[in-house]
């Protein structure tokens, strides 16, 4: 209904402004950008409405504001170039209609009624009535009775026998297992989940629906709700820091912890949260493209299936055979929406349904014979005696190819346990959800029953008996769990971790760099990740007034508060007002300890306008005073004009990239001598070691020859044309990822540069 009145009320405002309104610029613009907004906002709800089939939930804020590094996203580019070319049209085709009185008068009554319409319009949309939502459910106070429910145990097991295999199989939802509804699907995992104790009614609730709210639900005993107040989630070091978690007690309890799983452990910050509670052995695409096989051999989110569980297997081998106490923890990801991936090692590489072959089927069928097969070998060891064996789904499938037949049916998550100490075959069928897995598995190892706020199946009530409305029950806890987060609300002392890269204050740590907006009542960090914007664009969206304090590279602002530190790679604090007084203090020991002290100061409009200028200045467009061209820091000396062909600034220099250029080329602002030493110290990568590399000023060329070391060599020009363009020619430059940032596309390398210096020559 909602939907209606808000499609109604948008043709209104068209139509109104478009045969009322006539011409006026501010009106024109203000319903444009009204009306635009509607637009945006009902595609984003049918975007988000793609992946979770509920619209715009938590799991779409999390995975937004958290690290996207990893994502498989290739197949939805051409989708999202297309929803990029119909807003472009759409937006053309508003501008156009909404133009077609600009000949006319203005008439101010009838286009304060059409924007008021735009208006009515964005606020009656079910987008922005799920985002309003979203919102106040951050700022209410929650429930009273959370601290009744929510239960910590304890910290170990007391004897610990069994070691634990904990198999999270991606989306692979219990009702794929329906026998009726899709005949010999999953033979052979199904096999195995009926020969063991499996949890028939294990169901999905708010704040568990994706992999890593499932991971937290089922680990933590709690829903995965996270503050996105500046995107503070991506930067904290620490995952919901106070609670203990499955990882916790296992560690404590002498396991080593071990997780293993074929996308980047970086995605939606699952190394975080496994760092934070009790894993010290982590593999993902990143660290096992080094030990597997075929390292080309890899899907869109990673390596497939079968070249995980095999690396599972023989991580369980020598684990057993050296007789360790572990837990080993994995995640399949070939059955991930929205079709899935068939790997070449299958059995049944297809699954027809209604006569026609299913991608979403198929990864199912493939990937639970992968599974299956895992737990046969370890099931055929001698160690399986020792051993608890848990296969779970992460959440329900989410919109795969495979949806209108899933949700035709009454859908569970999957949960059996197999034991080899104690073989059993049992349908536990009682109310569960997927917060009691921990607590289950828990109270199997020999520890309490209760995690959080789940419950052991085996010898407890779970919360979802409890309450008659549990999804309710968790939404009115929702701010509760926030504050699990213990994120601060002030700021006076901290302190610099330069060899772990942190800055505690207020017991919470945060990965730098960061920048903090500090007001009377809140700490709000704000990170820098690959899909944040640079620190110190986003400090340039302050306000005169607002407080900061950013701790980063000394160069990045020195060079507007420091100078004598702007060709620095030290870690520096600055802090102050952007109207008013900034200090920058460089960072000089490796626990370095620091107080929130600003100075009151008269807010200047004209400072002000020149610091967010500055900062808003691009990297290659920064200049420094040197006498050499220091290819550690961004921007150049103020004698260069413009360079090309070179890539981002890193600890030791700069690379050569051909994608931005086919030769390194730097221009002076002015003639080079007309006699000079060239002083170039830099490397080759791969190669181009041992290569000529021409090397031109004007129509003087020398040679450089490099080695894979960093090396200094010094060329003399004669420079009688008096040229300003420095140009250097990589012979061979390799496609490679090799010190990329994760998530960009590969760099072609040449050589790399650490400092280039011009040294005038007499006669």
């Amino acid at each position: 209904m909602s939907e209606l009145l808000s499609f109604t009320l948008f043709i209104a405002s068209v139509a109104i402004y478009a045969f009322k309104a006539g011409r006026n610029t501010f009106w024109f613009i203000a319903t444009l950008l009204v009306l635009g907004l509607c637009v945006i906002l009902n595609i984003t709800l049918y975007a988000s409405n793609y992946f979770t089939g509920e619209g715009i939930t938590d799991a779409v804020l999390y995975t937004l504001t958290s690290s996207l590094t990893g994502a498989g996203i290739s197949k939805y580019l051409l989708p999202g170039a297309g929803i990029a070319v119909a807003l472009v049209a759409v937006f053309g085709a508003l501008a156009w209609i909404l133009r077609r009185r600009r000949h006319h008068p203005g008439h101010y009554g009838y286009s304060v009624l059409a924007l008021v319409l735009a208006l009515a319009s964005v606020d009656a949309s079910p987008a922005f009535q799920q985002i309003t939502d979203l919102v106040k459910s951050q700022t209410r106070d929650g429930d009273p009775d959370f601290s009744a429910w929510y239960k910590e145990p304890r910290a170990t097991i007391e004897n610990p026998k069994l070691n634990l295999v904990y198999i999270y199989a991606e989306s692979l939802e219990r009702t794929y297992f329906d026998d009726a509804a899709f005949p010999q699907l999953a033979p052979e995992l199904g096999a195995l989940k009926n020969s063991g104790i499996d949890f028939s009614h294990t169901a999905q609730l708010p704040g568990t629906d994706y992999t890593i709210a499932g991971m937290v639900a089922s680990q933590c005993g709690i829903p995965l709700f996270a503050p996105f107040e500046g995107n503070a989630s991506a930067s904290v070091s620490s995952f919901f820091p106070q609670n203990v978690c499955l990882g916790d007690i296992l560690k404590n309890s002498g396991y080593e912890n071990y997780f293993m799983q074929g996308a980047n452990l970086r995605f939606a910050g699952k190394d975080v949260f496994l760092k934070s509670h009790g894993f010290d052995h982590l593999y993902g695409a990143e660290e096992l493209k080094s030990v597997v096989a075929d390292p080309a051999y890899r899907n869109d989110w990673g390596f497939y299936d079968d070249t995980v569980l095999d690396e599972v297997w023989k991580t369980y081998q020598k684990l057993s055979s050296e007789g360790k106490r572990f837990s080993l923890f994995t995640l399949t990801v070939d059955t991930h929406h929205p079709d899935g991936f068939i790997s070449r090692t299958c059995k049944r590489k297809s699954y027809s349904i209604d006569d026609k072959p299913n991608q979403s089927f198929s990864a199912v069928t493939c990937s639970q014979e992968h599974i299956a097969a895992l737990i046969e070998k370890i099931k055929a060891s001698p160690w399986f005696k020792d051993t608890v064996i848990v296969v779970s789904s992460d959440h329900l499938a989410m919109n795969n190819t495979a949806w209108k037949y899933l949700t035709k049916q009454d859908r569970n998550n999957l949960f059996f346990v197999l034991r080899g100490d104690q073989p059993q075959q049992d349908l536990v069928a009682v109310k569960r959800n997927t917060m009691d897995n921990g607590a289950t598995v828990l109270d199997m190892l020999g520890g309490d029953n209760f995690i959080g706020l789940g419950r052991s199946s085996l010898s407890g009530q779970s919360l979802s008996e409890v309450f008659l409305n549990m999804k309710e029950k968790v939404l009115a806890w929702k701010p509760d769990i926030i504050r699990l987060w213990k994120f601060p609300t002030h700021i006076d002392a901290f302190t610099v971790d330069t060899d772990k890269k942190m800055i505690a204050f207020s017991d919470t740590r945060f990965r730098l760099p960061l920048l903090l907006r500090v007001s009377e009542t809140r700490v709000e960090p704000l990170p820098e990740s690959e899909y944040s914007a640079p620190l110190r664009f986003q400090l340039a969206d302050f306000t005169p007034r607002d407080r900061f304090i950013w701790i980063d590279a000394c160069y990045k602002m020195a060079r507007l508060w420091q100078p004598e530190l702007s060709l620095s790679t030290d870690w520096c604090v600055a802090q102050g007002q952007l109207g008013g007084k900034q200090q920058v203090q460089r960072v000089d020991s490796a626990r370095w300890r620091g107080n929130a002290a600003f100075t009151q100061s008269v807010i200047d409009t004209a400072r002000y306008q020149h610091n967010v200028d500055a900062l808003k200045v691009v990297d290659n467009d920064i200049r420094y005073k040197a006498d050499s061209f220091v290819f550690n820091v961004a921007g150049a000396p103020e004698e260069v004009k413009q360079f090309s062909g070179i890539s981002r600034p890193e600890s030791w220099g700069r690379w050569s990239n051909a994608q931005l250029g086919d030769e390194v080329k730097i221009e002076y602002r002015t003639s080079l001598p007309e006699k000079f030493d060239l002083v170039i110290t830099a490397k080759a990568y791969g190669p181009n070691a041992g290569k000529p590399v021409p090397v031109r000023v004007g129509k003087s060329e020398q040679t450089l020859t490099l080695s894979d070391e960093v090396t200094t060599t010094i060329l003399h020009f004669d420079n009688p044309t008096r040229s300003n363009t420095l140009t250097i020619t990589p012979p061979d430059p390799q496609v490679t990822n090799e010190g990329n940032i994760l998530g960009h596309a590969p760099r072609q390398l040449g050589i790399g540069m650490v400092d280039i210096k011009v040294v005038a020559r007499n006669g």
